[in-house]
């Protein structure tokens, strides 16, 4: 597909992703369609609308997003064939569409994603007008065979949100966002819980800093406030459109963030290198506070930790500061400058980090290191228990918790300990059940090796030479 993309005139666009998201030992995503992270983050926005135009199995399973989400948008979709797929008819579809949801009394925004099929067919969605009677039309390639992880595809659109911003700023006055802080603001880069934010906020106050609108951010006004920022903070270090915005704004970046108290000074000392400003107060502030939370809630646990969300090196350097080993730490997300300061302080701990991390080789260091706690994907969750190890899916039990300061400090002992407690019981449940509904054994009704009928390999082989032969024949 990535040829057909190619012969089909995209080949600067695909170079641009592959550039922006190098591949990893895999060529194609092992988690959800990347598209899912794209329509995330505009079913997130207020006043977006969202059009996809792929196949028709795909979209479906996509609005599986809006549903999981809460997020009671309607999805667009721009139903094609082969015929109107071949003779262009789809472009004009998807510009008919555009046309006729892109209302400024509706939306600020509509967002077009192109899924695999008509990326590789080279339907041009930067051909479609770029605004609409003031509604922004944002056009973008969100392949599977060139956007590696959901969680990048979430910057791909962050990234074109902010570069339209940008210009919209240097041409003029634009909105003022609903809230604007009457001190300098740092942008936090990352989709993150809820509560970070705000305690992120509480921890530079003493700087004389505010957070500002997060990218990806909840309205198109909120991208005018991350773009004016003293700093900006690569919390999710992959969101590299979104940071070359920010540098080209002119606004530092930095990289890491406030988890732990190793993790919160250090990050400290980073925005007071890219703002100016001492970090003394806010350090002697936080610090402590950090250090009590984490003392009242020691780890006591060998684990593992992988997953494709991009906060995988920062939850693994909390764990460490309270207690827990950590010999292997996963990530589907690639290797980039802004994640350095955390792979250098988890390498630092005597643990491997493995940036572009496949599941053969999350599930080949749970095998390896028979953790009291697994936390990973969902299948290498399945297979963790199926072994008798007990297992946290990331997505849901760790990103569903505050991470920074204190709050993050606390977050995570409870369900740990409780997880760990389980292993004799897995244990016990995996020795019951042993050889039962597994290998040859696996269905209803089995209770050996299902054997062939009489003869079958032999009338199996004639008829595979018989369409062999006649296939041979055909033509002549």
């Amino acid at each position: 597909m990535q040829q057909a993309a190619r012969v089909a005139g995209k080949s600067e666009s695909l170079d641009k992703l592959l550039t922006d998201y190098p591949s990893g030992p895999h060529d194609q995503p092992q988690s959800m369609c990347p598209a899912f992270g794209s329509l995330r983050v505009g079913l997130r926005m207020r006043r977006t609308a969202t059009i996809l135009s792929g196949s028709a199995c795909c979209v479906y399973g996509l609005t599986f997003t809006s549903h999981f989400y809460g997020a009671k948008r309607s999805v667009g979709y721009v139903p094609f064939n082969s015929e109107t797929l071949v003779r262009g008819q789809l472009y004009e579809d998807i510009r008919n569409a555009v046309y006729e949801v892109a209302k400024p009394a509706d939306y600020d925004a509509v967002v077009v994603i192109n899924l695999c099929v008509p990326t590789a067919s080279g339907v041009p969605l930067d051909r479609l007008p770029k605004a609409i009677d003031g509604v922004r039309i944002i056009g973008i390639d969100v392949p599977g065979f060139g956007v590696p992880t959901h969680a990048e595809a979430k910057d791909v659109l962050a990234g074109a949100m902010l570069r339209y911003a940008r210009t919209e700023a240097g041409a003029g006055p634009v909105a003022r966002p609903r809230s604007v802080s009457s001190m300098p603001t740092v942008t936090l880069i990352g989709e993150l819980f809820p509560l970070d934010p705000p305690g992120v906020g509480a921890i530079l106050a003493p700087m004389g800093l505010a957070v500002g609108p997060s990218v990806p951010p909840r309205e198109w006004r909120d991208l005018y406030g991350a773009l004016d920022c003293a700093a900006a903070a690569a919390v999710h270090p992959f969101y590299t459109a979104s940071i070359r915005e920010m540098q080209a704004a002119g606004r530092p970046v930095v990289g890491s963030g406030p988890v732990g108290e190793e993790g919160t000074a250090d990050w400290l000392d980073s925005i007071a290198a890219a703002t100016g400003i001492s970090a003394a107060a806010a350090k002697a502030k936080a610090l402590p506070a950090i250090r009590a939370a984490i003392a009242e809630n020691q780890i006591e646990a060998r684990m593992t930790v992988s997953g494709y969300e991009g906060s995988e090196l920062l939850v693994a350097r909390l764990l460490i500061e309270a207690g827990a080993d950590v010999p292997y730490v996963g990530t589907a997300c690639p290797q980039t400058a802004w994640s350095e300061p955390d792979r250098a302080w988890l390498a630092a701990q005597g643990t491997h980090v493995q940036f572009r991390a496949s599941l053969e080789q999350d599930m080949a260091a749970m095998l390896e290191v028979r953790p009291d706690l697994a936390v990973g994907t969902t299948p290498l969750v399945q297979k963790a228990k199926a072994l008798g190890i007990p297992a946290l899916y990331f997505t849901n039990m760790v990103s569903a918790r505050p991470l920074f300061g204190s709050a993050g400090a606390g977050a995570l002992a409870a369900i740990v300990a409780a997880q760990t407690k389980g292993r004799d019981r897995f244990s016990r449940m995996v020795s019951f059940f042993d050889k039962v509904g597994s290998g040859e054994t696996a269905g209803y009704g089995w209770t050996d090796v299902p054997k062939d009928p009489p003869g079958a390999k032999d009338r199996l082989r004639k008829a595979r030479e018989a369409k062999a032969k006649a296939a041979m024949a055909v033509g002549t």
